[in-house]
């Protein structure tokens, strides 16, 4: 199971015990993959189609518990994809439709239908927890979030701009930064900051999968230390070799054309002791000279080593 259907198995067993909360979770995934048919008598029934086991279970409890209604639910195969089942639930009886559509305020009291079952202004979303609520009917119709161990995405995909603004609005007011983009023709609100991501199941109490995800980012964030730890160490140690190296080949090139006679004392107590080690640190080339050098003046003999084997070799190519 991935971490997406995981977030929407922990978020249909949650029931919020208040009823205005439950009719805005309604409300939400009526809105973004719900259908109202009527019939040529005015007769109104509402169908909620999902891929999701779990969300099609999640609607049926909703709408019985909320509202004391029986739905009818029916299994079908994806026509475009094979494997793929789609779940339907229906509320078939005139009476039952409409108490659910008036309650979620996605009917006047005049009878019309918001175009699209348009959310946009719906009184529902009054309430923090029946904000908390919608967010996460909206999750569970149409959300998803990829693997966190690949990379960080929560998405919801809506119908119209006006959806999605509505969405991005309502979870700016739980202080999270969501954008919106248009994939073919559907509007996507979306969020790729972990940190956010973790707001956001916060905010609709998928608790235990934000604590997965947590576990996820912290193991993520050690690693990428590690990683750092151990690159940056990788490149000193390679700085310091790369110096090595060049430094004995100054000294070589100094010892066989003019020789360390040539030197004064202290370059040529340093040349001899970087020949013995190659391998050793400027602090420990410093501590065995006599008298001990510190660092930063074995760095500086070694500089002018290198100074020297520059000119011979200039030198040498103008004769």
């Amino acid at each position: 199971m991935s971490f997406s259907s995981r977030i929407k198995e922990e978020l249909s067993r949650h029931m919020s015990p208040a009823r205005h909360c439950q009719i805005a979770e309604i409300a939400a995934i009526l809105s973004l993959c719900g259908r109202i048919q009527i019939s040529g008598d005015d007769h109104y029934s509402i169908k909620i189609h999902t891929e999701n086991v779990t969300v099609a279970r999640k609607c049926f409890t909703l709408l019985r518990k909320t509202f004391n209604i029986e739905t009818d639910i029916s299994i079908r195969r994806n026509a475009h994809l094979g494997k793929n089942r789609i779940y339907s639930v229906c509320v078939k009886q005139h009476e039952d439709a409409l108490r659910v559509l008036k309650a979620t305020k996605l009917l006047t009291e005049d009878g019309e239908i918001g175009e699209n079952l348009s959310v946009v202004g719906n009184v529902v979303v009054q309430n923090p927890c029946c904000r908390r609520a919608f967010l996460r009917g909206a999750f569970l119709a149409s959300g998803s979030i990829s693997d966190p161990e690949k990379f960080y995405h929560f998405e919801i995909v809506c119908a119209t701009e006006a959806k999605a603004r509505q969405i991005q609005s309502i979870m700016a007011t739980f202080d999270i930064d969501a954008k919106i983009v248009i994939r073919k023709r559907y509007y996507v609100v979306y969020i790729k900051e972990g940190s956010q991501i973790v707001d956001i199941l916060n905010v609709m109490e998928a608790h235990l999968s934000l604590m997965e995800l947590e576990n996820i980012r912290i193991l993520k964030e050690m690693r990428g230390n590690v990683n750092r730890q151990v690159n940056c160490e990788t490149a000193n140690i390679n700085k310091t070799v790369s110096a090595a190296v060049k430094q004995i080949e100054d000294i070589e090139f100094i010892r066989d054309t003019v020789g360390f006679e040539s030197l004064p004392d202290g370059l040529a107590q340093i040349a001899k002791a970087r020949l013995l080690k190659p391998e050793a640190t400027l602090k420990e080339l410093g501590e065995d000279l006599e008298p001990p050098v510190g660092k930063s003046g074995v760095n500086h003999r070694l500089r002018k080593l290198g100074e020297m084997a520059e000119k011979l070799r200039e030198q040498g190519t103008e004769t």
